[in-house]
């Protein structure tokens, strides 16, 4: 086989030069000490552990506990992190990782290669991104600083994948204990090697962070603590940032909130930080349910949702709308499939053809529509509006709450609902973060963020068994477009727009997250310049 090109790998988010030393860095400045309170709209995460789950409620505390075998920078560049260096193999099956040799977990043992390899087994096994991983034969470990991955075919987002969010190093000794790791109470009191340990969770309150005296790079991290001060009332977010109770909102989406914050003196606002997320807000239909199991009914309900309506007004004109399941400003996004503009007129004929006639007072058949709980706008306001909307075209639709986003995740992961509105990211790579949603063989019940509506289409699962192990970006590219066509006229999911996330904050603080991923990266840098009175 040729060998990996630096050309191919940046093209697919990933670097085959031989990485720079941790000890290579440039000199940081003295520690400023300090706290930073983060409001945290994400909801209370199930437990800690991003080995078994995904989502930003965990991946931002995850990411400070443990730590991963590369980062990313801003340019979509590896750098090194539990890895100092790292190799390709010229035949593209095998990744070797040259460990650092002084990096410690919270209880004091060492990290060695062990425990590489059994997080990255663990992570093939148990985590909601099957395709992730699904490449990895093994994991050889012939030293305790050098760990290789060994692939059965080529992989192009191999080195994406370890990602902070993606691969958390765990310790073996203390979560190889017999227990299913997915279940394992230790999830929600973790150890790991990364820049701050777990002092306390507290669900639906608050997460505290604490400096890690030992951790493995000089001078990191800069902070003694971090609390995310779990905030699910909007309007509480925005009061805790005016008065200085947060300093810090990631991932800020509603465009009202971040227009009011901007123009406090002492905040900033960057749309910086979320390259690598690929954010799409949609409506996602259980194919289970009749009469969705129609595709004629769900193209119907994409024909009558108004998306100019939704950005315009709704959005504030602050967001574009998402045609489809690759997110716009990915390479591999195509805008020539159908958009489903409005057309209301095309979704009766279309009820009309799938039989479902009108009542006496105008109603085809009844529907109930979930949204996850925080982002007001794009879910609950999104779901809202489809009442009147489809009423339209004679669907009745009923709106329901859920009073946390544990309960969100378990209607929606074990199949108890009709349509949901739901944000997706698309991981950097769509071998990561969109092949999950698509694949028959992801259809895995009580997994969230997997294949929910079981969407099942051969051809789909054809092309992105091809493109999962292509390493020519142009053909890559073209076995992309095909899926985007055939899965939007399939319509397992009406797209409505690219998630407009931002980060806002405190003007004192320094080294704000602006990487690939953001705040789902560690926040070792992360520093007060100048602390609030």
């Amino acid at each position: 086989m040729a060998e990996f090109s630096r050309r191919d790998f940046i093209a697919l988010s990933s670097a085959l030069a031989l990485a720079p030393s941790v000890g290579a860095a440039a000199a940081q400045p003295q520690q400023s000490g300090g706290t930073v309170i983060v409001a945290f709209g994400a909801g209370t995460p199930r437990h800690l552990n991003p080995a078994v789950q995904s989502g930003v409620a965990t991946a931002v505390p995850g990411t400070q506990i443990f730590a991963s075998p590369l980062r990313y920078d801003a340019n979509w560049q590896a750098q090194p992190y539990l890895a100092k260096s790292w190799e390709v193999a010229k035949n593209g099956l095998a990744v070797t990782l040259h460990l650092v040799d002084d990096a410690v977990f919270h209880d004091g043992r060492p990290m060695t290669s062990a425990d590489v390899a059994y997080s990255i087994l663990a992570i093939k096994k148990d985590h909601p991104f099957k395709d992730m991983f699904a490449p990895v034969a093994s994991v050889d470990t012939p030293d305790p600083h050098t760990a290789i991955i060994r692939l059965a075919h080529r992989h192009p987002a191999i080195l994406l994948a370890l990602s902070p969010a993606l691969c958390p190093i765990l310790p073996k000794h203390y979560f190889d204990d017999g227990t299913d790791l997915k279940i394992n109470p230790k999830n929600s009191k973790p150890i790991g090697c990364g820049p701050f340990k777990l002092a306390e969770f507290v669900p639906a309150s608050h997460i505290t962070l604490e400096r890690f005296d030992k951790f493995f790079i000089t001078g990191r991290p800069r902070l003694d603590r971090i609390i995310l001060q779990i905030i699910d009332d909007e309007t509480a977010l925005v009061i805790g940032m005016e008065q200085r109770q947060t300093h810090v909102q990631f991932f800020a989406s509603e465009p009202r909130d971040i227009d009011r914050l901007s123009k406090q003196p002492h905040l900033a606002v960057t749309d910086q930080g979320y390259a690598g997320v690929g954010p799409i807000n949609w409506l996602e239909f259980n194919e289970l349910k009749k009469p969705l199991d129609d595709k004629r009914v769900r193209q119907a309900i994409a024909y009558a949702l108004d998306r100019d309506f939704v950005i315009k007004n709704l959005l504030l004109g602050e967001a574009r709308a998402a045609t489809g399941p690759i997110h716009p400003e990915s390479p591999f996004y195509t805008a020539d499939v159908d958009h489903y503009a409005l057309d209301l007129d095309n979704a009766n004929r279309l009820l009309d053809a799938a039989g479902l006639k009108r009542d006496a007072d105008g109603t085809r058949f009844g529907l109930t529509v979930d949204y996850i709980p925080g982002p007001s706008v794009q879910q609950q306001g999104v779901a809202q509006y489809l009442r009147p909307q489809l009423k339209k075209i004679g669907i009745d639709v009923t709106v329901r709450a859920a009073p946390d986003f544990p309960t969100w995740a378990q209607r929606v992961s074990s199949w108890d609902f009709d349509m949901s509105m739901d944000i997706v990211f698309n991981w950097g790579d769509p071998v990561i973060g969109v092949d999950r949603t698509y694949l028959s063989s992801n259809i895995r019940k009580g997994v969230i963020w997997s294949n929910t509506q079981n969407y099942r289409n051969p051809r789909v699962d054809q092309l992105l068994a091809a493109a999962a192990t292509e390493i020519d970006p142009a053909k890559r590219k073209a076995q992309y477009v095909e899926f985007q066509k055939i899965v939007v006229g399939d319509a397992p999911i009406a797209y409505v727009n690219a998630v407009p996330y931002h980060t806002i904050y405190d003007k004192g603080l320094g080294n704000v997250p602006t990487t690939i991923w953001g705040s789902m990266s560690p926040l070792d840098e992360f520093y007060w310049e100048k602390k609030p009175a």
